[in-house]
C-alpha cells in the first residue's frame, strides 16, 4: 500500500510533509507498549508499528483527520487514511470480534471524512471488560514503509487531545 499512497500524494499535488505529524489518542487511558498486547498480530508488529492504550473511556475518536477507510462489521475496529498518506488501524481489545458487535455503537459511516478527535464508535467499557480477556487498544501505522521515524509517548492520555506518537514521512 505504501507505493500507492505515495503515488496518490504525487497525483493530488500534495506538497511533501515537513516535520512530525501527531497521532492523537483515540481513547482515554494509559499508554502501553504494543509488545504487551496479548495478541501475536499486534505484539509482533505484523500489522504495523504503534502503541496500545489501556482504556478508561467510552468512545473511540479519530486519531488524525482523514477518511474512514474501513469500519469493521462488529464495530470493534476502524482504519483511517490521512491526507498526508498515513494509514492507521485502531483496534479495541483482544477477542472483541467474538462479541459480534455487542457493546459497540457505530457513530460514523465508512468513507466519512472526520477531523481529529471526532467520535467514531461509542462503547460500553464496563460490559465489554466482562466478556473479553484484554481491553488494550492497539493503534498501529499499517504503512510503515512510508514512515521515516516514529516517536512514542508514555503516560496517561485523553482521547482526541494528547498525542500517542509522532511520525515523520519518508
Amino acid at each position: 500500500m505504501g507505493f500507492f499512497s505515495r503515488i496518490r500524494r504525487m497525483i493530488s499535488s500534495q506538497p511533501p510533509v515537513e516535520g512530525g505529524i501527531e497521532i492523537l489518542a483515540p481513547i482515554s487511558g494509559e499508554l502501553v507498549p504494543l509488545e504487551q498486547v496479548p495478541d501475536k498480530v499486534f505484539a509482533e508488529k505484523i500489522v504495523g508499528d504503534g502503541i496500545a492504550i489501556d482504556p478508561t473511556g467510552n468512545q473511540l475518536v479519530a486519531p488524525i483527520s482523514g477518511t474512514l477507510a474501513k469500519i469493521f462489521e462488529n464495530n470493534h475496529a476502524f482504519s483511517i487514511e490521512s491526507p498526508q498518506g498515513i494509514e492507521l488501524l485502531v483496534h479495541f481489545g483482544v477477542g472483541t470480534v467474538e462479541l459480534g458487535g455487542k457493546g459497540f455503537t457505530r457513530l460514523k459511516d465508512e468513507g466519512s471524512q472526520v477531523v481529529a478527535g471526532e467520535p467514531v464508535i461509542a462503547l460500553d467499557l464496563k460490559a465489554i471488560k466482562q466478556d473479553i480477556p484484554c481491553v488494550h487498544t492497539p493503534v498501529v501505522v499499517a504503512n510503515m514503509e512510508d514512515i521515516g521515524s516514529m516517536t512514542q509517548n508514555s503516560g496517561r492520555v485523553s482521547a482526541g487531545k494528547d498525542p500517542i506518537f509522532i511520525v515523520t514521512m519518508q
